[in-house]
């Protein structure tokens, strides 16, 4: 990638940029000549005030791993410290390789990890691990800071933090240094009320009444939960009117999605299933109340103000939808409960009003067992409107999927669920792939697992990860992952030549992260070096990617062209990369479109 010099800095809107500017001008002042950055969201603070600060050349990388390595390169070569940074999650843990050969090497390394506040950490919030202390012994020093006051003691104490860790990676002995660095939200440089009023919860979405104060109850149920017991913790779903089942991430047991439905059906909720659920995709679907399309249904801020729900039933890790989370704090009142049998506690904006320790499977069938015998009120408004709205926003998706032969992320997800045979496995990556495929992909009561790695949200390994996947899979795999995330993997590819292991791999190539246009960072375009910083445009040929490890790959570009490499696919051996080629721009209109449209279609209504 290319490097380049960039102008001086510009005063800051808020503490993060002020902070990370003042962190890497004292880091230029100590001698630093060069960084190395990786796109990512969380580190946006970071990338940004790194390219704006003069003297200082960045250098872009695709993946942490390379990045880190390059930064070791520079680092031995010029015998002075390299700063390196990324967002948070398994892209610090790529770093470690790098950081360990630094340490014993005695290469000064300046490691910043970008990292989620610490009232997030181990409740379930997505891209986030244990990042303190994360390396080890393997660090010569290693300091966690938040940013402070945008001035005095706060920019005092960046320029300290950053005049040390120099000293300390520069020795003696030289070696590299660890600094973990916890952003809340704004990460693009806007101004920041909190700045004035004190830190806003992360996402900016103030909850009132709920989630002020400690959770109203935690509960363990030894398996199956008593009929008392039961009574005593479901007194209130049996009374609830408007209860909504959300299910989001997760692989448990077969017998969940058939619980699931029966539940749906008999108390006459909705269920909000996320795509990697496991609950979208059966036979369990058939007459079951499960919507696909909640994201963009909750996207409607009238509608979501119109549904208040009197309970929340949530099943599998938090869900992806960001929209979901934001309706959930638009009704602080309302009663969450989390079913957490592995006692996970995955309830980043702890609005959880309890949370039960019981077998989902035997939780599900209990409470079902007990509205069969005491029925609830019921509302079939409530339900009728959820359901109604459901087939006007899957009408948008369909039609607008149906337009015109040019690919675009829609097409390609409406392609893949039509092709994917009974009993098939598809792995999706992280990223945009995921988003796209929770939008796009209907209920089917065909049987389709859907596969992901979830649990810290991570783009590397997914490549390797499929192909895993595969050779455990009983039935044909397929892999749906963005251009960035198979880069990351490439090596991966080693497995599928080595072993002949047999996949598709369909790789929506937008020549960048496209993702990063979805986020608030966009709209600051050239004033961020938003292309450079964070799409990462790579112009990489994946066709000679693919060839060099003897595989197969074909690129298409029409909906025709993508239906038969498909179909093709399913007959032939061995692993074959479909590349499918997507205008970023068009994609990203598209998507706006969509959810405009569907918008339009729900009107404003009300609720019971």
């Amino acid at each position: 990638m290319e490097a380049s010099t960039q102008p001086s800095p510009r005063p800051e809107a808020n503490r993060n940029y002020a902070f990370a500017a003042a962190l890497f001008q004292e880091f230029v002042a100590s001698g630093v000549g060069h960084v190395c950055v990786c796109p990512g969201s969380r580190s946006a603070p970071l990338a940004v005030s790194a390219a704006r600060t003069s003297d200082l050349r960045v250098w872009v990388h695709l993946d942490e791993r390379a990045a880190a390595f390059f930064a070791l390169g520079l680092a031995r070569a010029g015998r002075a410290p390299v700063a390196l940074v990324c967002s948070s999650g398994t892209a610090a843990a790529n770093f470690l390789p790098a950081v360990v050969e630094a340490y014993h090497g005695r290469v000064p390394l300046l490691v910043l990890t970008a990292d989620r506040p610490q009232e997030v950490r181990g409740w379930g919030a997505a891209q986030t691990i244990d990042q303190v202390g994360l390396f080890g012994s393997h660090v010569r020093w290693f300091s966690e800071a938040s940013p402070r006051e945008r001035n005095g003691a706060g920019l005092r104490h960046a320029r300290a933090l950053a005049c040390r860790a120099v000293a300390a990676a520069a020795g003696p002995p030289p070696g590299p240094v660890h600094l973990n660095l916890p952003f809340r939200e704004p990460l693009d440089p806007s101004p920041d009320p909190s700045d004035a009023v004190g830190p806003d919860p992360e996402g900016g979405w103030a909850p009132r009444g709920r989630g002020s104060g400690p959770y109203t109850r935690s509960w363990r149920c030894p398996p199956p939960p008593s009929p008392d017991l039961l009574s005593h913790l479901l007194e209130g779903p049996l009374r609830a009117r408007r209860g909504v089942i959300v299910c989001g991430p997760g692989d448990g047991a077969p017998a969940l999605p058939d619980a699931v439905a029966r539940l749906g059906r008999a108390a006459g909720w909705p269920v909000l299933a996320e795509s990697t659920s496991q609950i979208r995709c059966g036979p369990h679907t058939r007459g079951a109340p499960i919507l696909a399309s909640f994201d963009a249904i909750l996207r409607n801020r009238e509608f979501a103000l119109a549904h208040p729900p009197d309970l929340v039933l949530r099943i599998g890790a938090p869900p992806t939808s960001k929209a979901f989370q934001q309706w959930l704090h638009l009704h602080p009142h309302s009663r969450l409960v989390m079913l957490d049998p592995d006692r996970a506690w995955s309830d980043p904006d702890h609005l959880a009003s309890e949370v039960i320790d019981a077998d989902p499977v035997l939780f599900c069938d209990g409470l079902e067992g007990r509205l069969r015998q005491s029925p609830p009120p019921g509302c079939s408004r409530w339900l009728g409107e959820w359901c109604d709205a459901e087939k006007r926003a899957r009408r948008v998706v369909e039609g607008r999927a149906g337009r015109g032969a040019r690919l675009l992320a829609p097409q390609v997800v409406a392609a893949l669920a039509g092709a994917l045979p009974d009993g098939a496995t598809l792995f999706v990556s992280n990223s945009m792939a995921v988003r796209d495929l929770d939008a796009f992909l209907p209920v089917s009561t065909r049987r389709i697992r859907v596969l992901a790695n979830r649990g810290a949200n991570g783009i590397d390994g997914i490549v390797s990860s499929a192909l895993g996947a595969a050779a455990a899979a009983s039935g044909p795999l397929f892999l749906l992952s963005g251009d960035l995330a198979f880069l990351h993997d490439a090596g991966g590819l080693f497995a599928a030549h080595q072993y002949g292991i047999r996949a598709t791999l369909v790789v929506v190539n937008d020549d960048g992260g496209g993702i990063f246009s979805l986020l608030p960072i966009a709209a600051h375009g050239d004033d961020v070096e938003f292309e450079r910083l964070f799409t990462v445009p790579h112009g990489i040929e994946l066709a000679a990617v693919v060839r060099g490890y003897g595989l197969r790959h074909q690129r298409v570009t029409t909906v025709p062209d993508l239906a038969k490499a498909l179909e093709h696919s399913q007959a032939s051996p061995g692993t074959q990369v479909i590349e499918v080629a997507v205008d970023r721009r068009e994609n990203l209109a598209l998507h706006r479109e969509i959810h405009q449209e569907i918008c339009r279609s729900l009107g404003t209504g009300g609720s019971a």
